[in-house]
């Protein structure tokens, strides 16, 4: 397994992680990701931990804490080979300061990820997504107060724009306090708007990029073909799919290149999608989620080898779409703007 440094830290995480959103199944939307109780879970982690992936990505929404309990029932006795990634921000209760990333809130949700996951720190804290009603200033104090009590070790943020990164990067500079090292962010084949913002802002703030939904909720996993019906066990009709709605003709022209291109590597059409995410300017980290242990071993093997040049330029035409302003403007001028270096 080969480990990458995680942004402007100091610590390495492997190149894939595992999800854990598919542990519990505490709802509706939940149960369409899995329903994996404990001894599942134990099973599942003895096989990241066997391949090399020591990383373990949760979150305290994800089936209002159980997916939590369940990971930290699954590490017993693993905790110091393992490193733990968990997010809070979104709605844990209805009360009024129940959900995003004020002081009260964070240490709270803190408090409370720590005792579901059965540990005394947080390896790397997510901001799940940004809170625009608390000034910048207080959350990262927070954090950072975090961090200086031991309960969390690195901090990182979800589903930001440029700006929201950009003025918490700034924040935490002009006060000395931690800094963002990592985004986990949305993008795949089928969804590459990251490139257009948020990727340049990673390279040049070295913060690291961690992939969520790399294969658009299994769209890209070679179940979803041109010319026949769509699955009925997939996330999709199972009503647990996020992201914007699908355009099925760029879709299925995705998929046909990616047939033909894990034809030439003998591999799978997810294993393929998965390594062209591997081998993008910024990215770190491509959290895979599985439901069984068959599905877990396909996407560990989307790691130790690379595609050619020619194999991801193939999947770069057939996946690109125009972009909206102000990229297209930039882009016009490449000599001002240039894009990141992909090849």
């Amino acid at each position: 397994m080969e480990y990458r440094q995680l942004g402007a830290s100091g610590i390495k995480v492997p190149v894939l992680s595992f999800g854990t959103a598919t542990f519990g199944g505490g709802n509706e939307f939940f149960k369409a990701w899995g329903e994996t109780g404990v001894e599942e879970a134990k099973t599942l982690v003895n096989i990241c931990l066997e391949e090399g992936v020591n990383l373990f990505d949760t979150a305290n929404v994800y089936s209002r804490g159980l997916s939590e309990e369940i990971l930290g029932k699954a590490l017993g006795g693993l905790r110091n080979q393992v490193l733990i990634s968990t997010k809070a921000t979104f709605p844990m209760g209805d009360g009024a300061n129940e959900y995003g990333s004020s002081r009260t809130h964070l240490i709270q949700a803190c408090e409370d990820s720590l005792r579901r996951l059965n540990t005394d720190h947080i390896d790397i804290y997510h901001m799940h997504g940004f809170d625009g009603n608390t000034p910048v200033e207080e959350t990262l104090r927070a954090l950072d107060d975090l961090i200086s009590s031991g309960k969390v070790r690195y901090i990182a943020c979800s589903n930001f724009s440029g700006w929201h990164l950009m003025k918490s990067l700034s924040v935490s500079e002009k006060h000395g306090w931690s800094r963002y090292v990592g985004h986990q962010v949305y993008y795949s084949l089928l969804n590459r708007e990251f490139e257009w913002e948020l990727m340049p802002l990673a390279i040049d703030q070295n913060v690291g990029s961690l992939i969520w939904s790399p294969l658009s909720a299994g769209l890209l996993s070679g179940k979803f073909k041109r010319n026949q019906p769509k699955p009925e066990n997939s996330r999709l009709s199972q009503g647990g799919s996020q992201g914007p709605e699908t355009n099925f003709e760029l879709l299925y022209n995705i998929v046909d290149v990616l047939e033909e291109v894990a034809e030439e590597t003998e591999k799978s059409v997810a294993q393929v999608a998965l390594n062209w995410l591997l081998q993008r300017p910024s990215v770190v980290n491509i959290v895979v989620g599985a439901r069984n242990e068959e599905q877990l071993r396909q996407n560990l093997a989307a790691t130790g080898w690379n595609l050619t040049n020619e194999q991801v330029k193939k999947l770069d035409a057939a996946s690109e779409v125009p972009p909206i302003y102000p990229y297209w403007h930039q882009r016009g001028n490449q000599k001002l703007n240039p894009n990141p270096k992909f090849y």
